[in-house]
């Protein structure tokens, strides 16, 4: 049968992956070294922040198989997908639960990287936002899905060479290029200019109400005591 080929991946969500993926590995390399990293870490979280919330509205307003509609893993799509049924292109349905697993996990992250903090000089923030308590168990989390977040990652860098070597679908080439050799599918529509800037303008403005920008300034030190002149 002759193929043909299709815009798949719009702009915008081949830029997101990519930066996600140097964002991620630049949050594990300033987490893990600390010191003075630590600050590039948080600023890295937010960055992040901006991605995912990008992400979830372009994900409403994207072009066609950027929406999460087209690619929702179903029980009925789950189904068809293991008994070889399912002929679609773009996420697979157990594609689709790795992206969503991601997503959500790198969420929690985020979340809760805002209000921890790490016992020395770095606090996220939002931390006065919640009491201590609060912070330390939200500190705790953080620490314990980074755990969970490397697990999903090496099953999705393991299906992308399952399918590279077995199956021989390159997954990695379409998500750079943006367009794939494919069969009976139809071209990428939607997703344009208007939807980017409003996809944009969103996730600014959570990461400038996340940065702790809308808090109110902590008070004034109170003035040093004068020394009588004796």
């Amino acid at each position: 049968m002759s193929t043909q080929r299709i815009r798949l991946w719009d702009l915008p969500t081949r830029l997101f992956h990519w930066l996600l993926v140097l964002a991620i590995a630049a949050s594990v390399v300033s987490g893990q070294l600390g010191g003075n990293l630590i600050d590039w870490h948080g600023k890295i979280g937010l960055f992040i922040l901006g991605l995912i919330v990008f992400r979830l509205v372009w994900g409403l307003i994207g072009s066609t198989y950027a929406r999460f509609t087209q690619f929702f893993p179903t029980p009925a799509r789950l189904r068809a997908y293991l008994r070889g049924e399912w002929h679609g292109v773009g996420h697979n349905p157990l594609g689709a639960l790795s992206v969503f697993g991601l997503i959500g996990l790198i969420g929690l992250q985020v979340v809760s990287g805002l209000f921890s903090n790490d016992d020395i000089s770095f606090v996220g923030p939002l931390f006065d936002l919640v009491s201590r308590d609060l912070s330390n168990q939200l500190t705790g989390l953080h620490k314990l899905s980074s755990n969970g977040l490397f697990v999903l990652i090496g099953l999705h860098v393991a299906a992308i060479a399952f399918y590279a070597h077995v199956k021989k679908d390159n997954l990695i080439k379409p998500m750079v290029v943006g367009w794939k050799e494919t069969v009976d599918a139809k071209e990428a529509t939607g997703g344009g200019v208007v939807a980017l800037l409003v996809a944009l303008m969103l996730a600014a403005a959570v990461v400038y109400a996340a940065s702790g920008a809308l808090l109110a300034p902590p008070p004034p030190a109170p003035p040093a005591a004068e020394t009588p002149n004796w």
